[in-house]
């Protein structure tokens, strides 16, 4: 694996204050009619305007759909699709958090190839390119400016579901962190806890072997040697920034380096992929209807506690990308930092009833995606005992799965 590396990206990539301004010279590039989406929240915002104005000033005729809503109903991306199909869009610009920006890319995916988003869930299931989108986030912490991801709400099913594919990488991703200067101390602390589970996932996910067909047989292929570097960048980085830029918002250089920080998280899971948080926090979401981030962050600790053992290796190097003095300080500050910033430090406190744990554990098992790129692994007792672990706060349980294991 030292030198198996893949990395997928946007074509252009523009990272900085003020950077925003580039949208007009960029689109420009890209057609002459633009469907910007954005959600009621940040259409009212007075950047907003100056960005459409922008885009207008370079030649283009603007399309603004506003309606984005949290988690992209299937229903909602489906009707929008419909209603502006007519617009004949050249490109697709998405402006806001990572809702936005998932409903920019499955607009682009619907308005190119048509049917319904159910067609395309799962892996590799887009047949081609999508009208090109440029991705500006507004929050630091989804990444997906640079994922092949779209994460969509389905009212036919309990859980979150997802299109992965490599032609959902937007086009051009302008990540201008005085975007996220007005953003609230709760969502900046779930969004970077958000972005530090990524880049925590992508550094210790399974390492598989490398034939030719890995990386174009699967959307994520595991950790590698350009995963791992993005994400350990990824972690110094958020490190350094996240607990800062909650405390004082108003911290354009904490704020930067927690942007910069989840970009580059999603440059690294993009490719590696993301485990077990995320495959329990998909169940617990849906019961609990908390925010992503506050789920996975969350659990991330208990998961890291349970893989401990197999993750020696990128421990240390943790503990070098955070300023700590031993590997096993790592997972304790991880859990501290969470702690300090609010969020909730068991499933119990995040709202989840004992009587749910035997159905988030079944369920999460049966996200195989997720289980199977985890480090080490998960069998249904085993996470039973890791959903105990996470919603009791007691290690016993994980220390009763490895007495088994002995």
């Amino acid at each position: 694996m030292e030198h198996f590396g893949v990395l997928r990206a946007p074509r252009e990539l523009v990272f900085g204050a003020g950077q925003r301004h580039a949208l007009g010279g960029i689109a420009r590039k890209l057609g002459r009619r633009a469907l910007v989406v954005t959600d009621p929240r940040f259409a009212a915002d007075a950047d907003f305007s100056k960005m459409v104005a922008d885009l207008q000033a370079h030649g283009l005729e603007v399309k603004v759909e506003s309606g984005t809503l949290p988690d992209v109903p299937v229903s909602s991306a489906l009707q929008v699709a419909d209603s502006v199909r007519s617009f004949n869009a050249d490109v697709v610009v998405g402006i806001g958090g990572g809702s936005c920006l998932d409903m920019a890319k499955c607009l682009a995916l619907l308005l190119t190839h048509g049917k319904r988003p159910q067609d395309y869930y799962g892996e590799n299931k887009v047949p081609g390119p999508v009208i090109p989108v440029i991705a500006l986030p507004t929050t630091a912490g989804t990444g997906s400016e640079v994922t092949p991801v779209a994460v969509l709400s389905d009212d036919e099913r309990v859980l979150k579901v997802g299109i992965s594919s490599p032609y959902l990488i937007p086009h051009a991703s302008i990540c201008d962190p005085e975007l996220t200067l007005t953003c609230p101390p709760g969502l900046s602390a779930i969004a970077g806890a958000d972005a530090l589970t990524h880049a925590i996932e992508a550094l210790t996910a399974i390492s598989r072997e490398p034939t030719p067909e890995l990386s174009q047989e699967r959307v994520f292929v595991g950790k590698n040697a350009l995963s791992d570097h993005f994400a350990l960048k990824a972690i110094s980085l958020l490190w350094k920034g996240l607990e800062i830029s909650c405390t004082d918002g108003s911290n354009l250089a904490a704020r930067s380096q927690v942007m910069q920080g989840a970009t580059f998280a999603g440059l690294a899971f993009g490719v590696a992929g993301t485990a077990a948080a995320h495959a329990i926090q998909y169940p617990v979401g849906a019961q609990t209807h908390t925010a992503h981030g506050a789920g996975v962050a969350c659990l991330m600790p208990w998961v890291m506690r349970w893989n401990e053992p197999v993750i020696q290796g990128e421990l240390q190097l943790m503990a070098g990308a955070m300023g700590l003095a031993d590997k096993s300080q790592v997972i304790p500050a991880v859990a501290d930092l969470f702690n300090r910033i609010g969020i909730p430090p068991t499933l119990a406190a995040l709202g989840l009833t004992e009587a749910r744990l035997d159905w988030v554990a079944e369920q999460a098992c049966g996200i195989e995606r997720l289980v199977l790129n985890n480090p080490r692994p998960l069998k249904p007792d085993t996470m039973l005992a890791l959903v105990k672990a996470a919603y009791f706060g007691d290690t016993s349980y994980l220390q009763q799965e490895e007495e088994k294991i002995s």
